[in-house]
C-alpha cells in the first residue's frame, strides 16, 4: 500500500468499505499502487492496468485498455461513446464486489497479459469524428485557420471536434468555435493554457 494514496480511501463518505476491498483485490494481484489523476492507479512494470474511482451512484474499477479485454461475462461498461480504450466495472455494494472477487482478479490478470503482449488500442482517426457543419464552413472560408487546425496533433483536433459537436444548437456550436479560434491559431489544445 502506498501511503500517498491513503487519503483517497479515508475521504470517501459513501464507498469506504467497497473502495478498500477493491484496493485489496488490486494489490493481491501483484500490482504497484500509485497516485495518478488524483485517484489510486495500479500498474504493472510502470504500465497502467486499472484505477479505482468513485461516483455518487457507484464506485468502479476502470481498466485502461478495457476495450482489449475479452469480457465474456459482460461486466465492462464504456462510459460514453467517445471513450475509446477504457472500460469500467461498476459496483453498488460490498457484497457485489465480494461475489465477483475471483472474476475481478481474472480481468486484472488478463489486463496484465495485454500489457505484456504490448497490445495497443486502435484509436479512431480524426477524420472518423463528426465535423460540425459550422466548423467545416469556417475552415473552408479561412485557409489560415484550416492550416492551423491541421497542424495540431490528432488528439488536439479530436478534442476540439468533440467539444464543438457536443453542443446541441448551431448557435452554441458557432459560439464555441469562435472562442476557440485564437487557441487553434496558437497551436494549443482545448485545455492548454
Amino acid at each position: 500500500m502506498n501511503p500517498k494514496v491513503d487519503f483517497f480511501f479515508n475521504k470517501s463518505q459513501k464507498w469506504q468499505d467497497e473502495l478498500g476491498r477493491l484496493r485489496t483485490i488490486a494489490l493481491n494481484c501483484g500490482l504497484t499502487e500509485e497516485l495518478k489523476w488524483g485517484v489510486p492507479c495500479y500498474t504493472f512494470q510502470k504500465s497502467n492496468i486499472v484505477l479505482i474511482h468513485e461516483f455518487k451512484e457507484y464506485c468502479a474499477f476502470l481498466f485502461h485498455k478495457g476495450a482489449l479485454l475479452s469480457d465474456a461475462d459482460g461486466l465492462l461498461i464504456q462510459q460514453t461513446e467517445n471513450v475509446q480504450a477504457a472500460r469500467q466495472i461498476r459496483f453498488t455494494s460490498l457484497q457485489e464486489i465480494e461475489e465477483l472477487e475471483s472474476l475481478l482478479k481474472t480481468y486484472i490478470f488478463e489486463a496484465i497479459e495485454v500489457e505484456k503482449a504490448g497490445l495497443k488500442v486502435e484509436f479512431k482517426k480524426t477524420s472518423e469524428f463528426n465535423m460540425p457543419e459550422e466548423f467545416q464552413i469556417k475552415l473552408e472560408g479561412n485557409p489560415d485557420l484550416k492550416a492551423a487546425f491541421e497542424a495540431l496533433t490528432p488528439g488536439r483536433q479530436r478534442g476540439y471536434l468533440l467539444h464543438f459537436s457536443q453542443a446541441k444548437q448551431s448557435k452554441t456550436r458557432t459560439s464555441r468555435i469562435e472562442k476557440c479560434i485564437p487557441q487553434i491559431f496558437d497551436g494549443k489544445g482545448l485545455n492548454d493554457r
